[in-house]
């Protein structure tokens, strides 16, 4: 009896073991793989500045979108545009700097903050409100620096 159980049990191993890639390999084939280079999550030029129609019924491009107003930066501080993930600081009045706001230490987004530093709330890091380098904490590379333009009261992406 207990080669009976033995056997059933693997039998049962068997079917489990040869069901396995056959559910893996179930799936569509319209759907983008992770290894197909069309699936890459970029955005396209299209996706970045969207278009508008114009009165001849062509495509122009739209302005781009403010970032920030340079009245919601404050002086020695950070403001954080979360669906952009820029970071603008001003560490001095009317010098106005941008960065990535992904954390280079594991990715988390960091906060505005008006204490002088960029804060990350994940792990501590401290960044330069002037070059985004690391201050302190476990992040040991700098936030990548994103270009700016200051428009009256308006801050794009340049």
């Amino acid at each position: 009896m207990t080669a009976m159980n033995r056997r059933r049990a693997l039998t049962g191993s068997a079917a489990i073991v040869v069901g396995v890639p056959v559910l893996a390999a179930c799936g569509s084939d319209d759907e983008p793989t992770a290894t197909d280079p069309s699936s890459s999550a970029s955005p396209s030029p299209s996706d970045e500045s969207p278009s508008e129609p114009s009165a001849d019924g062509t495509e122009t491009p739209s302005a781009a979108a403010a970032l920030a107003t340079t009245s919601s930066v404050p002086v020695g501080g950070c403001f954080v545009n979360a669906d952009a993930k820029v970071v603008v600081t001003q560490p001095t009045e009317g010098d106005f700097k941008a960065f990535s706001a992904v954390c280079t230490h594991q990715g988390c987004l960091v906060e505005s903050s008006s204490d002088g530093e960029i804060p990350c709330p994940c792990h501590l890091s401290r960044f330069s409100l002037d070059d985004g380098s690391p201050l302190s904490g476990p992040a040991s590379a700098p936030l990548a620096p994103v270009g700016i333009t200051v428009d009256g009261d308006s801050i794009t992406q340049a």
